[in-house]
């Protein structure tokens, strides 16, 4: 076996930016769909987010944060043709033209920090860095205008070449339909050492008839999943490729990560997570025998799918705290715990021999009424000391960066968004002069298109 170096599990939330609305813009995201043009509270929305960052730094993770993006994003509004002397004009003319593409440009669903990209960790890489593939998302349009401001911020956090390295997003054709590390899991026996990466598909995109569902779309293809794996320099005999249950993606599992989580050596999975999930345990065990696999199937008789994807049950983070002497937590939203069958299955857990030792919930009710879970707003990051050391910007969360972020959203951001207040063409001034401060209490540069010129 390989000699472990000293490494860690890093979260990188999302910080809900000051758009965040309920603009019900994506097929197959059920609470999405359900609470469309509903009243959105961003100031709430944000605040929650950084009490969840704050709740796990204080147990001792180290917790980074991403900012939000632009919006509305008067960039992609020119490129379909909006023009007005000035970008507040280009915004009215866009808004009064076409004011359901508007709201598209002003969704801020870059909060989910899960979709950004996919990271393999330097001890499962050939060159031995950190790799980051930003995910094209072109499922969704509202999505699909992240990708290069996704990338350019990796770059800014992620600077040091010696140990990181970044990829441009894939071609932005749905035969390379690409969502990052939410349908992405890593396997280890400990973080440091050499791990078995499990990419999940919804489809095969080249394959004329080939297994998809019927009702939602499939969003990511074993296609990308291989590019990914040759684009990070993997190990292809450490590498494993296997196919989402098309039953849960139309149940409303729109990513994997809506019926799995993974940590180390532990899945935790419902029954009808995959096509064939014996095999997808064979798979594992073959691509890695040196690692004592733990599998947790939650039978659909116990916990129905739709319970499941309600709750988001496995829309939760899996987590190593300090000093827990190797037992796992897991992170919840207070959802799971005010679901029958979720709950019964829980305290069942707790008290059964499985790593899960403890359960937690936490209220990110803003984030899950527009479609996303604890684990959604996260972005896991595998690194070194060494490596840490080498991030210059301000985005590992500290008591003073919490507080200075929480001013921040209590000075800038709206306490109600309705869908006609997106309308408003002050939303822009008002995200801009927010995120142009942002920057400067993060460090991170100029990463937004309206401060580049």
């Amino acid at each position: 076996m390989t000699k472990s170096v000293n490494a860690f599990e890093a979260n990188f939330d999302g910080l809900i930016g000051p758009t965040h609305n309920y603009g019900g813009l994506s097929q197959g995201n059920i609470a999405s769909q359900h609470n469309a043009a509903q009243v959105s509270k961003p100031k709430e929305a944000a605040l929650e987010g950084l009490l969840k960052m704050k709740f796990l730094a204080d147990k001792g993770m180290v917790q980074g944060v991403l900012p939000p993006h632009e919006r509305p994003h008067v960039p992609t509004l020119k490129k379909l043709g909006f023009s007005g002397s000035t970008d507040r004009d280009v915004v009215i003319n866009a808004s009064e033209t076409n004011p359901l593409l508007y709201r598209n440009v002003c969704s801020a669903s870059s909060m989910w920090t899960a979709n950004a990209a996919t990271v393999s960790p330097s001890a499962d890489t050939q060159d031995g860095r950190v790799h980051f593939t930003p995910a094209n998302l072109t499922a969704m349009f509202h999505r699909s205008i992240e990708p290069v401001v996704t990338g350019r911020m990796l770059q800014s956090i992620f600077a040091d070449e010696t140990h990181f390295a970044h990829h441009s997003h894939l071609p932005g054709a749905t035969h390379f339909g690409d969502e990052g590390a939410a349908n992405h899991n890593r396997f280890c026996s400990d973080y440091g050492l050499s791990g078995v990466e499990l990419f999940v598909y919804g489809k095969e995109a080249f394959v004329k008839d080939g297994l998809a569902p019927k009702k939602f779309p499939a969003r990511q293809t074993y296609e990308t999943g291989r590019a990914v794996e040759r684009l990070h320099g993997l190990n292809g005999h450490r590498t494993v490729h296997v196919q989402q249950n098309p039953e849960a993606i139309d149940a409303g599992a729109f990513h994997n990560d809506v019926v799995a989580v993974s940590n180390k050596n532990v899945f935790f999975y419902h029954e009808k997570a995959f096509v064939h999930n014996t095999q997808m345990q064979d798979q594992l065990r073959t691509a890695a025998p040196d690692i004592d696999f733990h599998f947790i199937e939650v039978p659909a008789n116990r916990v129905p799918i739709q319970d499941a994807i309600k709750s988001y049950l496995f829309n939760s983070q899996l987590l190593n705290l300090p000093g827990s002497e190797g037992q796992m937590t897991l992170l919840l939203p207070v959802e799971a715990k005010e679901t029958p069958s979720t709950f019964a299955y829980l305290q069942w857990l707790e008290e059964s021999n499985h790593p899960i030792k403890e359960v937690s919930f936490i209220d990110v009710r803003q984030s899950m009424s527009n479609g996303g879970g604890p684990a959604c707003l996260r972005l896991r990051v595998v690194m070194t000391e060494k490596q840490k050391a080498s991030i210059k910007t301000n985005n590992i969360l500290t008591d003073t960066l919490f507080k200075d972020l929480s001013s921040w959203v209590e000075k800038h951001y709206r306490d109600e968004l309705s869908p006609e207040d997106l309308l408003d063409p002050n939303l822009l001034d008002e995200s801009r002069t927010a995120l142009d401060e942002l920057t400067q209490i993060m460090n991170i540069g100029s990463i937004y298109d309206f401060q580049r010129g």
